[in-house]
């Protein structure tokens, strides 16, 4: 290695160590560590000379791991923790937002005015005693004028909340007062100020545009509890579920934070009532939607390949081209175009029904109809690819084989079940199951056609009837207004592994070799 390149590794080693220490000091030694890990770990790939093809293969799989393996882990982390929008911060930053909770000891009121200082980039506050406020200066040359002008301060100085001194012997400035403009362009730094003068015991802070006065915090920390200053209510962590509670009530009080919460997502899953029965109605119309879908492309793909392959239809390629069509839009599109041929009110689908049979199907409020009419679109969204896969497949069968049957006297029925069918299958099997995956997680169908609706009476969570996991546990992050971000991960955790489970059978099938029974064969 040359010295160019020893002294890139170096450098880059630095600034790694130097973002992990910081993310450490932040608390983010979670992070950190396999950072510094991982930058150990391409030093070493690089510089020695034994990881010479790793090389080349450390890039996908970096890549891999930024992009499939972090957020995969860092979904099941969650599964494991309260992670809502009720539990977004963590605790220190829920006692800042009991922090900010201030009540006004009195009601006096210091009308004030900001001035540039004689100094530069200082400024200083002119404020108006009121009268027989306590703390009132004594008697003195500028009490007739019963006026406050603070010593000059800059604006990271008042940012920081120091006490800022004001006094009767400061001297004033000699810039006029800025407007009303000037003062709302400081407010960022001026609502940290924090003025005291001779007498007060509390601070005066900004509590309007044109006014100061006393504001102290509601909540006192005596030990991990919060005590209210003037009730006297006292708030006790509850670290089990994140939460401050009443000590005399045990109710919640203000926002929570994170924590982990063991298996209670997976539990509250599986024994809840309200939960489970609409997990379970989920789940079971999933595995239903995905095999049905499944069922009805192949069927539908295979029948009209089979006809497709019949030498005396003329026109096979006329027909062939519009019945691919379907798989050449954008699937969206169609999904949308349904949306509206199935509307109950104004469909062309419901207008043909009620002309022809006197009928008006709710496709959209009745459970059933809208299950039905999701296999419909999808059906006739998925046939082609079917239709694709089975005629190259119709292609590698023998002539031979229907000659040989044809002598014996089989029909075309016989024919698709004793030698088109067993040959076709086996190969198509992977497909199959790559297709059932893909129905399992059909995110955007639900999405765009039902939402999810009609919802399932009585279930503790957003679920629709025909909701799939996928859009199940998009409809609790980021539709519900709990914002059940550990929940829902603890379903999408679930849903991975049935997932994997079928790639793996998927993977398994694909690499044993495609067998069939031909008639007249041994």
């Amino acid at each position: 290695m040359n010295h160019l390149a020893r002294t890139f590794w170096i450098l880059l080693l630095a600034g790694v160590a130097a973002l992990a220490w910081r993310m450490t000091a932040e608390g983010a030694l979670v992070l950190a560590i396999p950072l510094m890990a991982a930058a150990l770990f391409a030093a070493w790939v690089y510089t020695s000379r034994r990881t010479l093809a790793l090389r080349y293969l450390l890039p996908g799989l970096a890549a891999f791991a930024v992009f499939v393996l972090m957020p995969l882990l860092y979904t099941v982390y969650i599964a494991f923790t309260n992670y809502s929008s009720e539990h977004l911060l963590t605790q220190s930053r829920v006692r800042a937002w009991f922090a900010q909770d201030l009540y006004a000891p009195t009601d006096d009121r210091f009308a004030f005015r900001l001035h540039p200082g004689n100094e530069p980039d200082t400024y200083q506050i002119v404020a108006r005693m009121p009268d027989n406020s306590p703390g009132t200066p004594a008697p003195g040359p500028e009490i007739g004028r019963r006026l406050l002008i603070s010593r000059p301060f800059t604006p990271d100085e008042a940012a920081s909340g120091r006490p800022i001194l004001m006094g009767l012997n400061i001297v004033p400035p000699d810039a006029p007062a800025l407007d009303i403009g000037d003062i709302v362009e400081a407010r960022p730094w001026l609502n940290q100020a924090r003025f005291t003068y001779p007498g007060s015991a509390v601070p005066l802070r900004l509590i309007s545009l044109r006014a100061l006065g006393f504001r102290q915090p509601s909540w006192q920390p005596r030990g991990d509890d919060l005590v209210h200053a003037l009730t006297g209510q006292t708030l006790s962590p509850d670290h089990a579920t994140g939460n401050y509670r009443d000590h005399a009530t045990g109710e919640a009080v203000g926002p929570g934070w994170r924590v982990r919460v063991g298996l209670a997502n997976f539990r509250q899953l599986f024994l809840d009532p309200a939960i489970r029965r609409p997990f379970l109605l989920i789940f079971s119309w999933n595995v239903a939607f995905a095999f049905l879908s499944v069922l009805f492309t192949f069927a539908i793909g295979v029948t009209l390949a089979s006809l497709l392959q019949w030498k005396a239809l003329r026109g096979r390629a006329i027909y062939r081209t519009l019945l691919i069509l379907p798989y050449a839009i954008p699937a969206f599109i169609p999904i949308l175009v349904f949306r509206g041929l199935f509307n109950e009110g104004y469909g062309e689908i419901n207008l043909l029904l009620t002309t022809l049979f006197g009928i008006a199907p709710k496709w959209f409020t009745d459970p059933w109809l809208a299950r039905a009419m999701i296999l419909i679109v999808n059906t006739w969204l998925g046939y082609p690819y079917m239709m694709i896969i089975a005629s190259g497949m119709l292609q590698t069968i023998p002539g031979e084989h229907y000659e040989a049957s044809a002598m014996d006297g089989a029909g075309p029925w016989t024919n698709f079940r004793t030698i088109t069918l067993p040959q076709i299958l086996p190969p198509l099997l992977p497909l199959l199951i790559a297709s059932f995956a893909f129905n399992f997680n059909n995110f955007n169908l639900i999405y765009l056609l039902t939402g999810g609706k009609p919802d399932i009476l009585g279930s503790a969570t957003v679920a629709g009837t025909t909701d799939l996991l996928v859009s199940y546990t998009f409809r609790m992050a980021f539709k519900d207004s709990a914002a059940r971000f550990g929940f829902a991960s603890a379903v999408a955790s679930l849903l991975f592994l049935v997932v994997a489970l079928l790639a793996w059978q998927q993977l398994r099938l694909s690499r044993r070799p495609a067998t069939a029974t031909i008639p007249g064969g041994p």
